[in-house]
């Protein structure tokens, strides 16, 4: 069985985007270099920020064209990580709402990728 547990994010600044993870995160990255920066999140996620201008093979890919999704245990949660999230100026593309899957707030980052956080309900 294939079990996917290392997602990559290709970000502008490697070190910049790594303080900016950790604050949201509440948590350091396990490194942290020029080109690349590794978080190890307790769920056993590893989260790597890959310099973009440093990705072998070369990729045009940039921000938006996926998300990272943070599953919390209740709406309170939703509720109150948007607000914590609004207050430190992070860019908010979606407001807390109800939809098919569950209750679920976008931000964005300071590279343009998605980062979802939900309750699931209903499924």
């Amino acid at each position: 069985m294939i079990s996917p547990n290392f997602v990559l994010l290709y970000v502008e600044d490697p070190v910049a985007s790594a303080t900016y993870y950790a604050d949201l995160l509440g948590q350091q990255p396990v490194d942290v270099a020029p080109t690349f920066a590794l978080f190890v999140l307790a769920s056993g996620l590893k989260l790597g920020l890959w310099s973009r201008d440093h990705v072998e093979p070369k990729t045009l890919a940039s921000g938006g064209g996926g998300e990272l999704c943070i599953s919390v245990g209740d709406r309170t949660v939703v509720n109150d990580m948007h607000a914590d999230w609004s207050a430190r100026g992070v860019t908010i593309a979606q407001r807390p709402v109800a939809l098919d899957f569950g209750y679920t707030f976008v931000a964005v980052d300071r590279d343009g990728h998605r980062l979802r956080v939900f309750v699931p309900e209903g499924v």
